[in-house]
């Protein structure tokens, strides 16, 4: 597939350490990654989150339950032997947990993108496992270094709510996909009018304005009395108060193989991830279902998907031809 410039258009070759086009606009490559984006941007927390954390998520090996593998396949219900030889784009990679699963799972030919310096973390993880099939880039959802109609399948697993215009990024996903290729997104739902009660959205005005060390420090050296705290309110039967404590649900979300210290690094993570984002725009899924059919792709399922013992709000799509 043909590496293009995302604001001129214009083909992308590699010279030496950079990618550079006809008119000698240059992009670098650092650390593995070419980064056609400023580096300073929005998601800078997620790139300290995704270097300090850069396993935490990734399925072990050895382990007996393979919760990445699990979600991505329960959310997009495919087949890995249908992937063979397919292009697909997974946009917001991350440290890597989806990657991981495509490049060892499957035989696609991987596209992935990041906003941010998690793409280093995703290197260095995933990028000697299968090298010939897998491109990796930091970019932005709204300018990728790919045409459009180039994907025969297109993922964006836990960013959507996290960028500035949650409309626009799912029309710069649809336009990426092939004619009838297939596009899967989750989110965070609104579930009802309860949705914004809770910790999160009442402390983010003030926690996503801190600098983001000083609010991990702050969260490392309060969890394990958050920890107890909250698991003290579920063992009383008072579950429903946890949601007014800063920390993530541990009970509802993290998976329940962990062990003690696996814990607290999962809470140290997501409550992170929950207090830090510039954005957190959560949606219904009627809503997200109709951007879908707005910006040209057919729904052939909105609802909930189960893993584990936990759920998402997924929406799936076919591009309309």
């Amino acid at each position: 597939m043909q590496i293009i410039n995302p604001k001129t258009k214009m083909p992308l070759r590699q010279a030496g350490e950079q990618l550079i086009d006809d008119m000698g606009n240059a992009f670098p490559i650092e650390r593995g990654v070419p980064r056609l984006t400023d580096p300073d941007n929005y998601t800078k927390n997620f790139g300290i989150q995704w270097n300090k954390f850069d396993i935490t998520q990734l399925d072990k090996d050895d382990g007996d339950f393979q919760l990445s593998s699990t979600r991505l396949f329960s959310e997009t219900k495919w087949n890995p032997t249908e992937l063979d030889g397919k292009d697909v784009l997974e946009v917001g990679s991350g440290a890597g947990r989806f990657s991981k699963v495509l490049l060892k799972e499957t035989n696609a030919n991987l596209y992935s993108i990041d906003y941010s310096d998690a793409v280093a973390a995703n290197f260095k993880n995933n990028g000697s496992i299968a090298p010939d099939r897998f491109r990796l880039f930091q970019a932005s959802i709204y300018e990728m270094p790919f045409p459009d109609n180039s994907f025969d399948k297109v993922i964006c697993l836990g960013v959507l709510q996290h960028t500035p215009n949650f409309e626009a990024s799912i029309k710069s996903l649809i336009d990426k996909a092939k004619p009838n290729g297939e596009i899967v997104v989750d989110f965070y739902p609104i579930k009802g009018w309860w949705t914004k009660i809770n910790a999160k959205y009442i402390l983010r005005p003030i926690t996503k304005r801190m600098g983001h060390d000083r609010l991990l420090s702050i969260i490392e050296a309060n969890i394990d009395w958050l920890i107890k705290l909250e698991k003290a309110l579920h063992t009383a039967k008072m579950g429903y108060l946890a949601r007014f404590l800063p920390i993530v649900d541990i009970q509802r979300t993290l998976p329940k193989y962990l062990n003690k210290t696996e814990i607290r690094e999962w809470a140290v993570l997501d409550t992170f991830d929950m207090f830090s984002p510039e954005f957190d725009n959560p949606q219904t899924i009627k809503a997200v279902a109709q951007m879908f059919e707005d910006s040209g792709a057919s729904v052939t399922f909105a609802g909930f998907e189960y893993f584990g013992t936990t759920s998402a709000a997924v929406v799936r799509g076919i591009k309309k031809i």
